[in-house]
């Protein structure tokens, strides 16, 4: 498993979320807008206001670095995120589809420079270029589809963006995952497809997921050498990478999970638990 490390191909691949999204609300009216979208608790177009909110404050801090500047502190926030809920849904549609173009444009204008900036996140972490770029396309791609699955329900996440995220849903499943709805540990082998992709699912007192080590070649046993226990048998989770990528959000509810034999639909039963959504 290798993170893609080339800044410039997750810009492609957020302006292809953007073009996406902005493709399906561009047309919608209010009250089309005002329908539930597939985030818990939030209409369409609260999602597009939390999508433009957040394109302001990436916006900000990117040209804060860009400027040499310090980047804006925790309390930026809070006077962007009341502005944006105080507008209309079809206001917030507008302002979503600006806000949002002009951060993936000031996003492609750098080119080759962006790979060489490094971003203070609000004061709470230190990201690179890629680190910066991916946070935003995690949050973009996974609200386009609570945006797109309102509007069809067969609809997915957008592929390309899948093949980038399935390799940072390590660090998605620390930050998404609770513990404690799985009573009694769990460990799981997960097996993704398109792409392909293996991971070691643990919850014991916190939310593990790894790449799965490659197999050792076994060494033939000496006459001295006391026979290992068997291990217990781990279940494995076989999914496609998007199914998974949705897992991990909190989106794979039984409408819109791929078939599954019952013992796989229990252990997703017990997993959809674990990653309640955000």
């Amino acid at each position: 498993m290798t993170i893609e490390t080339n800044p410039a191909r997750w810009v492609d691949v957020l302006a292809g979320s953007h073009d996406r999204i902005c493709d399906l609300v561009s047309e919608l009216d209010a009250d089309a807008l005002a329908r539930p979208s597939r985030c818990s608790d939030w209409t369409i177009a609260q999602v597009l206001s939390h999508l433009g909110s957040g394109a302001e404050l990436f916006k900000a801090m990117l040209d804060a670095v860009v400027a040499g500047e310090p980047a804006p502190g925790r309390d930026f926030m809070p006077p962007v995120w009341e502005r944006w809920n105080a507008l209309g849904p079809e206001e917030q549609a507008e302002a979503f589809l600006s806000t949002d173009g002009q951060l993936v444009e000031a996003l492609e204008d750098l080119g080759d420079r962006l790979d060489e900036l490094t971003f203070t996140f609000f004061g709470v972490m230190q990201l690179d270029a890629v680190g910066f770029v991916a946070m935003r396309l995690s949050e973009h791609a996974l609200h386009t589809w609570d945006v797109a699955a309102a509007l069809d329900p067969a609809a997915t996440v957008d592929p390309d963006a899948v093949v980038l995220l399935v390799d940072r849903l390590p660090q998605m499943a620390q930050r998404a995952g609770s513990a404690e709805r799985a009573p009694g540990g769990l460990a799981v082998r997960v097996v993704t497809s398109a792409p392909e992709r293996r991971f070691v699912l643990t919850v014991d007192g916190g939310v593990h997921l790894a790449p799965e080590a490659p197999e050792t070649p076994e060494t033939p046993e000496t006459p001295e050498a006391p026979e290992a226990p068997e291990a217990p048998e781990v279940p494995v989770l076989r999914l496609p990478a998007e199914a998974f990528l949705r897992l991990v959000a909190g989106r794979l509810d039984p409408a819109r999970t791929p078939s599954l034999d019952p013992a796989t639909e229990r252990l997703v039963d017990t997993l959809r638990a674990v990653f309640p959504g955000f």
